[in-house]
């Protein structure tokens, strides 16, 4: 995959490949971590590399996030205005619960948003992760902001272990 996605990024223009960088890194699994190293590994600086991929992942979790928070919303207004029309405002059942979800789920319950956020990317990427938290009733702006660190964090681990791998086998 991290092939397909550096021939994408690498066949664009030399001014357009920051462009290429930042839309694969909006790809759920692909996030900051593995576009800064596919953006190491087509030549751009490090630094631009990194920046262009915390970019484009923070944009795509911001997606998400507004998108779960209004589905929230308009599921906690519906659960009030039932029970003030005095109908049962039952459980709401969910099919696309899996055992991923649960684990996010428990780790929300045991280390909240920052920490969540931080560990996230070990089981899913930052955009299920971010919507999760907040379709459990998690804060959205600190959902956000915590995502923000972790997305900028992760980015520049992977980044610069690339940059130093490039080095080191150049």
């Amino acid at each position: 995959m991290i092939d397909a996605l550096q021939d994408f990024a690498s066949s664009l223009p030399g001014v357009m490949q920051w462009l290429g960088v930042m839309l694969i890194s909006a790809i759920p699994f692909v996030d900051s971590y593995f576009g800064s190293v596919v953006g190491v590994l087509i030549g751009l600086p490090p630094a631009v590399a990194i920046g262009v991929a915390v970019i484009g992942n923070v944009i795509s979790m911001l997606g998400f996030v507004f998108a779960a928070h209004g589905v929230r919303s308009k599921v906690v207004a519906g659960k009030a205005a039932a029970a003030g029309a005095g109908a049962s405002a039952g459980s709401v059942s969910s099919d696309a619960s899996s055992s991923r979800n649960e684990k996010v789920r428990r780790a929300f319950d045991k280390y909240g948003v920052a920490g969540v956020s931080l560990l996230g990317p070990f089981v899913l990427p930052s955009q299920f992760t971010s919507a999760a938290m907040v379709s459990f009733g998690a804060n959205r702006n600190a959902v956000i902001a915590w995502q923000i660190v972790s997305i900028v964090i992760w980015g520049v681990v992977f980044g610069v272990a690339a940059s130093l791998g490039v080095a080191v086998a150049g």
